[in-house]
């Protein structure tokens, strides 16, 4: 829920500006959907969105007496609403000035009713997702591929940043879950080759063992060394990890921290954890970039069919087919310093036998295609759907 909370001047008539008000709210929230808690800050900072509406000229004195106690709340950052009536844009700007002179974050929320709408939605959303990010405990089951040597993370600059903390597993503890963890039988009305079927208990196996470890340790988001599954149980992780993003759990391959940090914030955002996957194809020329990987969430497809690893040639992999139409091309860096965004088009879904299972066209800019043979972040990027950019940009 939104809550509005308000500054005035006692210079001004309150029956006065109490109507402006009232008719301010009504161009913003046609439906309502805010609460209005007027000059009582108790519960300040507690909402998926506060405002701080100036109603008048003069209040910046008020706003300096009440910043220890929202401070004290744990706010970081503050939403200045304004009418533009009776000085109220005045007053809010010299209270953005005064928070940037501390060091900290603001806005004022100024202009036309559509734009008010459309930026409070948005601050609402990415509020949500910063609230739904701080004090995620993130699992690293065994170390990251030997291969992603670019591909770590910094716990300090997460736990600044997003307020999330990493937590080291040994693969040994999961290895030992298997042995324990139950299995199930494939579905006889699904589709499958044999080799896929009489892999299916133990992929099983894998995605039960893995609910032990993400509730013994109170994981938000984890991500894998699942390659190391391939030698020590003969099996893969690919559908385990399908599971868990469906049920808007962020799992990521190979114990890639930079991609899984990708992936959580998608789904902090948007509400999907997003397609993690290899680039396998890039022509800068024509923009045209083609993406695969052996696991996609069951959410973000509308089929799709069991087959091997691609690599091992064993296991259960999944070949799935994702929508055509807009996507969003993401990735943010181990120390969140670095961030690639781009927005294309979905072509056309693929199969081929030399490439990882599920596999898709983009159609990118070719400014954004050339980022990835001249300045990635490493190898895999993460496929959302839709257009997201704007509202990824302004969370980071």
């Amino acid at each position: 829920m939104i809550a509005i909370y308000t500054i005035t001047s006692g210079l001004h008539d309150e029956l006065s500006v109490a109507k402006l008000s009232d008719e301010f709210f009504k161009s913003i929230f046609p439906k309502g959907g805010f609460e209005f808690k007027g000059a009582d800050f108790a519960d300040f900072g507690s909402h998926s969105l506060d405002l701080i509406y100036v109603r008048t000229g003069g209040a910046e004195g008020i706003f300096k007496s009440l910043l220890p106690d929202m401070l004290a709340k744990g706010t970081d950052r503050f939403y200045i609403l304004t009418s533009g009536k009776s000085n109220s844009l005045a007053a809010s700007l010299e209270i953005l000035t005064f928070l940037e002179q501390q060091g900290l974050k603001g806005e004022v929320l100024h202009g036309n009713a559509s734009y008010l709408q459309e930026r409070i939605k948005s601050l609402e959303i990415l509020s949500n997702a910063r609230k739904t990010l701080h004090g995620t405990r993130i699992g690293v089951i065994g170390q990251p591929s030997d291969w992603l040597i670019a591909s770590h993370a910094d716990p300090t600059a997460l736990t600044e940043k997003l307020g999330v903390k990493l937590v080291e597993i040994p693969m040994e503890e999961l290895l030992q879950e298997i042995e324990k963890a139950p299995g199930a039988e494939a579905p006889e009305k699904e589709v499958m080759k044999a080799d896929v079927r009489a892999s299916y208990p133990g992929a099983v196996q894998i995605y039960n063992a893995l609910q032990v470890l993400v509730k013994r340790y109170e994981l938000g988001a984890f991500t894998l060394r699942c390659f190391d599954l391939l030698t020590s149980v003969k099996n893969t992780g690919c559908l385990a990890l399908a599971k868990f993003n469906s049920l808007g759990i962020p799992a990521a391959c190979e114990g890639d921290v930079p991609a899984l940090l990708s992936m959580m914030i998608a789904q902090a955002v948007i509400g999907k954890t997003g397609f993690q996957a290899n680039p396998s194809r890039i022509d800068v020329q024509s923009g045209r970039a083609l993406f695969a990987h052996c696991t996609v969430p069951f959410n973000m497809v509308k089929k799709w069919q069991w087959d091997t690893h691609f690599e091992s040639g064993i296991g259960v992999g999944i070949h799935g087919e994702l929508p055509q139409g807009p996507v969003t091309v993401f990735k943010v860096s181990g120390k969140l310093d670095r961030m690639f965004v781009a927005e294309g088009e979905l072509l056309y879904n693929q199969y081929e036998d030399n490439l990882c299972r599920t596999q898709i066209m983009l159609k990118l800019n070719p400014e954004d295609a050339a980022y990835f043979l001249t300045k990635p972040i490493g190898n895999h990027h993460i496929i959302l759907p839709g257009r997201c950019k704007a509202i990824l940009e302004q969370l980071l």
